[in-house]
């Protein structure tokens, strides 16, 4: 650092030192925000499994019937409706850029809207011009369950009406602290899964019949997966955070270790300078 006084140095020193505690607090911070999101997932995930079958058995057991909300044509669909849910701020690596691209990406030569949750993605689908269905839930930390509910049963009802061939959510599934993956996945039509084992009509009766509980669980089903897409990805932008503050504060204290060495060499280059000068002037 040639030319860089100690006085300069040192005054970046105490940067680097203020810029440190502010990342190692925020480090803290979603490790805390972190552990009560991954409770949120153990504790939608059951609900979510529990409706999912009953879907498929009542599935298994009208094939003979065109069911709403299920696939009946294998054409490729048009008009589709994106939720898509990304986070409030930065600061979190990719978490928020890896979502918004895939999600962006699937939507080329389609008639797409897109419901976004989180400040980023409404930013990020409104600079490129993708009509949004509204900006309710521009705060994705304030998004409730009740929120997810009102989306579903409103997703539904344009599905119904047409309005949609298919939705699909992009989120971010939370698969370890360390490990955070943008996905995709269809919510309607619903795909009936393949099962070689015999319906079970003989053992669950429905009340009144299947067709109408089917009709009522589709939108109670879809606010589950929205919710439960949601507590992963609050899990996975947590978990982000924190890495990405840890990497940033092992930075900050490898570049202060830097500047002290060069602090130290300045102040012995100044020294041996004065040494030099009193030498000659003697």
């Amino acid at each position: 650092m040639a030319g860089v006084s100690t006085k300069e140095i040192k005054s970046r020193i105490r940067s680097m030192e203020s810029t440190k505690q502010i990342t190692k607090a925020m480090e803290m911070v979603a490790a805390s925000k972190l552990r009560h999101a991954q409770a949120q997932i153990t504790s939608s995930r059951p609900y979510f499994h529990m409706i999912y079958g009953v879907i498929q058995d009542i599935a298994s057991i009208n094939k003979e019937l065109t069911l709403p909300y299920l696939s009946t044509e294998k054409q490729p669909a048009h008009r589709v409706a994106y939720i898509v849910i990304a986070g409030d701020r930065g600061l979190a690596g990719g978490y928020n850029s890896n979502v918004l691209k895939m999600c962006y990406g699937e939507m080329n030569g389609r008639e797409c809207t897109v419901l976004p949750i989180g400040k980023k993605a409404v930013e990020f689908f409104r600079a490129r011009g993708i009509p949004l269905m509204n900006e309710k839930y521009a705060e994705a930390e304030d998004v409730s369950v009740g929120d997810c509910f009102s989306m579903a049963r409103s997703l539904c009802k344009a599905f119904r009406k047409g309005e949609f061939d298919e939705i699909r959510i992009g989120y971010s599934t939370f698969v370890s602290v360390l490990s955070q993956t943008a996905t995709t996945m269809r919510l309607l039509p619903i795909e009936p899964e393949a099962s070689e084992e015999p319906a079970s009509e003989q053992e669950i009766l429905y009340e009144p019949n299947s067709v109408e509980v089917f009709e009522n669980i589709i939108p109670e089903y879809i606010g589950g997966v929205i919710y439960g897409a949601l507590c992963e990805s609050r899990a996975s932008e947590q978990a982000a955070r924190r890495s990405a503050m840890d990497t940033a504060t092992q930075n900050a204290e490898e570049m202060i270790a830097d500047l002290n060495l060069k602090f130290n060499q300045a102040r012995q280059a100044a020294i041996t300078q004065e040494i030099t000068e009193i030498v000659a002037g003697t």
